[in-house]
C-alpha cells in the first residue's frame, strides 16, 4: 500500500489530497509528499475548490456524489476524502 491511500476491508478508501485551487482544468498532478496533488478548476471561495473535488473524485471513481465524503482539511489544502463503494483500485481510478 503507498503512504497516499487507505483501503479499508470493506472497499472505503481513505484518500490524502493536496489541492492547488484555480488552476485552468481538474486533473491529478501527480505525487505531493504522502498525498495526491490534484489541480482544482474552482477557486478557494465558499467551498468551490471543495464541491469540485468531490465531483471529479466521485468522477474519478464511478461513484455517485453522496460517496465522496471530505474528511478533514475544509479550509486547507491538505485534505482527506472518504470514498465509497468504488470498484477500482486508487491507482487506477487516478491514472497513477
Amino acid at each position: 500500500m503507498d503512504d497516499w491511500y487507505r483501503l479499508d476491508a470493506d472497499g472505503t478508501v481513505t484518500l490524502r489530497v493536496h489541492a492547488q485551487p484555480g488552476a485552468k482544468r481538474s486533473e491529478v498532478a501527480g505525487l505531493h509528499g504522502t498525498a495526491v496533488k490534484i489541480r482544482v478548476a474552482a477557486p478557494a471561495l465558499e467551498d468551490r475548490a471543495n464541491g469540485a473535488l468531490v465531483a471529479f473524485l466521485s468522477e474519478r471513481f464511478a461513484v455517485p456524489r453522496r460517496d465522496v465524503r471530505l474528511l478533514s482539511g475544509d479550509r486547507s489544502r491538505e485534505k482527506r476524502f472518504e470514498i465509497r463503494g468504488s470498484r477500482l483500485a486508487p491507482a487506477e481510478a487516478l491514472g497513477l
